[in-house]
């Protein structure tokens, strides 16, 4: 066989792929009421717990139960959400899914 053939049988280069670099965290705006600062980080800790729970394939919130959650939230390493934050994850599973 001649260099070409080979050449043209051979598969292209794929790059290994890295995970994202996480973007800078910018200060949260001041002058708030405290209860906004409260409810936006439970949203940001809703999005990312299902977010994992999505990438470890609980598609459906009826199994994405208090109990798996926090064992997510566990897994990844953020603190045990509270009921109203599974709530919350429930929802959100529910508004990708639906």
């Amino acid at each position: 066989m001649t260099a070409a053939a080979l050449m043209t049988n051979a598969r292209p280069h794929k790059p290994k792929a890295t995970p994202p670099k996480p973007l800078r965290k910018k200060p949260l705006p001041a002058g708030r009421p405290r209860e906004w600062y409260i409810s936006h980080n439970r949203r940001l800790k809703a999005m990312r717990l299902a977010i994992a729970l999505m990438d470890s394939g609980v598609y459906v919130p009826e199994k994405a139960t208090n109990r798996k959650i926090r064992d997510t939230a566990a897994r990844v390493g953020i603190h045990p959400p509270s009921n109203t934050t599974c709530r919350m994850v429930r929802e959100l599973i529910r508004d990708e899914m639906g």
